[in-house]
């Protein structure tokens, strides 16, 4: 079993996984939705990718942004994300950083590369 999802009641759902790890969703804006969620993992999933990727440089700051558009019509999949990446830290050349989004996006990101089969996936880059 790699995932246990148990409903709560009400609109509350816990999400375990094999090692333990707790996840908390809801849905009917009680918590985070499964959708909502998704988004987020997909952010984090990139976003690991690049600071992975910056291993060797000081980075003081990475976050990204994502700003979603869905189908109208069920199922409502995800037609757009647009990502806005931003790190800091010394020495971070901009050109790296897109390099590794790009290849995030194109190879190792697991979700992102899920979700663009149905959301065209833009991104751009802040250097602070």
């Amino acid at each position: 079993m790699d995932s246990h999802v148990e409903w709560n009641g009400g609109k509350s759902l816990t999400c375990t996984d094999k090692q333990g790890f707790v996840m908390d969703l809801g849905w009917g804006g009680e918590g985070v939705s499964p959708v909502i969620a998704t988004l987020h993992s997909c952010g984090a999933c990139s976003l690991i990718d690049v600071v992975a990727g910056l291993k060797n440089r000081e980075v003081t700051k990475a976050a990204v942004d994502l700003d979603l558009e869905r189908s109208d019509t069920n199922p409502k999949v995800f037609t757009k994300i647009h990502m806005v990446y931003t790190v800091g830290g010394n020495d971070i050349p901009e050109k790296l950083v897109n390099r590794l989004v790009q290849q995030s996006h194109e190879k190792y990101c697991t979700i992102s590369n899920m979700l663009k089969h149905t959301a065209e996936i833009t991104w751009e880059v802040i250097i602070e």
